[in-house]
């Protein structure tokens, strides 16, 4: 008995230290979302429920509510685990859509994920670069790039990831910049506007790459803005904040469900 608590206070030991070592890096390194500050909460209570396991031991002892509440709580966190565990899933298997086969594609949207120091940031290259497979894939397609000014800073993100891809061969007179947006609605209510504008319907065929974890709800945000027919590709998340973003995304998902964001 008195070892299979001394396994479990470890286990809760490293896995809080691990969850919360990660989300002080990811917060040193000015990343904040709540797909970091949970996982950070969670191991700073793993790791004080080590400490004091005994005591809370204590607390349950002799109190049937409480071993019940006990209990609830942890199966209540095992059952959100399985879901989240789903939803990761989900996210693998649906990195790429079918692309539109009977017309070509009029427009590859990719759409922005942060300039900090006016800069692109990994996940922002990776999108860059899986829009720039996609440019050179349907080389007649106009190329929107859609993201506005984050706080605090000068510079247009739309901009920066005009000049990634214009330096890497796409023609500058196929960049449209979309710079206002502040979500991902209005990336994409304002890239369709300015597509519009260029002589691509809303009707038309069209590409829209953003990372894994945003392809799912960006196409039905898409759909939502008036695009009718929408390929999402997805560009792999950068390693060392792959599940924060993807935990961030489980949340963002829910909560889109629930305002009728798509």
């Amino acid at each position: 008995m008195q070892s299979n608590i001394c396994w479990t206070r470890i286990c809760l030991a490293a896995i809080g230290a691990l969850l919360l070592a990660d989300a002080i890096a990811l917060m040193s390194a000015g990343l904040f979302s709540f797909g970091i500050v949970l996982p950070g909460c969670i191991g700073a209570a793993f790791l004080l429920l080590a400490w004091h396991w005994r005591r809370v031991a204590h607390w349950r002892a002799g109190n049937r509510r409480r071993q019940r509440l006990w209990q609830a709580a942890w199966m209540a966190f095992a059952v959100w685990l399985v879901t989240v565990a789903v939803f990761f899933y989900d996210i693998r298997r649906s990195t790429e859509a079918a692309m539109p086969g009977n017309s070509p594609v009029k427009a590859v949207v990719i759409l922005g994920s942060g300039t900090p120091n006016c800069t692109a940031s990994p996940t922002l290259i990776a999108r860059l670069d899986q829009g720039l497979r996609q440019a050179q894939r349907w080389p007649r397609a106009k190329v929107a790039v859609s993201g506005g000014q984050d706080f605090g800073l000068r510079c247009r993100e739309a901009d920066i990831m005009a000049e990634y891809l214009i330096a890497r061969g796409v023609a500058a007179d196929k960049v449209i910049r979309e710079g206002r947006s502040t979500s991902t609605e209005e990336n994409l209510v304002f890239s369709r506007r300015l597509l519009e504008a260029q002589g691509v319907a809303a009707t038309d065929p069209i590409v829209l790459v953003t990372s894994d974890f945003h392809v799912r709800r960006a196409v039905r945000i898409a759909r939502k803005a008036g695009f009718g027919e929408v390929a999402g590709v997805g560009a792999e998340t950068p390693l060392y904040l792959r599940y924060n973003a993807w935990l961030r995304e489980y949340f963002a998902a829910i909560s889109g469900w629930v305002l009728r964001e798509y």
